[in-house]
């Protein structure tokens, strides 16, 4: 197989994937280094296929498009250790998290992606933070950021607001 026909092959795995896929599961797929992976998903985007990377690994935007979910964009503050407690009050009442944004003054919106869906996306999202050291970008802006939630329908949106209302984490 030559470079094209595995990114060609990438981009079907890609579609046909609606969870994130890692560079590591995609190059012991094709016996090939996780940085000859890392290249392809590059050409990939420059020839115009929108992927992207999330904490799990990368996605097409279009899987997130097709979920018939109400999508809603919430303000939300807290410290570093609300951060816990801010993704349990949305995945554990029926939502997911779709991504952060932050308001950066020298570069405008910053956003990353999240897509955290379950207690068990949660967890892992959680370790990596403590297992890496990292700060989340809500720290950038003493805690105030927005996330983009989507819920499958107006009962868990409103059942999600209301927790984090209770919790003090909705702004």
């Amino acid at each position: 197989m030559n470079a094209t026909q595995r990114r060609d092959e990438v981009i079907e795995i890609l579609k046909n994937s609606k969870e994130p896929i890692s560079a590591n599961q995609l190059s012991n797929k094709f016996s090939v280094s996780r940085q000859v992976i890392v290249g392809d998903i590059a050409l990939i985007r420059a020839f115009g296929i929108d992927v992207f990377a999330t904490p799990r690994g990368y996605l097409l935007k279009c899987n997130e498009e097709n979920d018939n979910k109400i999508v809603k964009t919430i303000a939300c503050k807290h410290d570093k250790t609300g951060l816990e407690k801010e993704i349990y009050c949305i995945v554990d009442n029926g939502g997911g998290l779709i991504d952060v944004i932050v308001e950066h003054p020298l570069y405008g919106d910053l956003t990353g992606p999240l897509h955290i869906f379950s207690r068990y996306d949660a967890d892992e999202f959680i370790k990596k933070i403590r297992e890496q050291n990292v700060k989340p970008l809500s720290l950038l802006t003493d805690g105030i950021h927005l996330h983009t939630i989507s819920c499958p329908n107006e009962v868990v949106l409103n059942r999600i607001l209301e927790v984090l209302k209770d919790n003090n984490i909705l702004l």
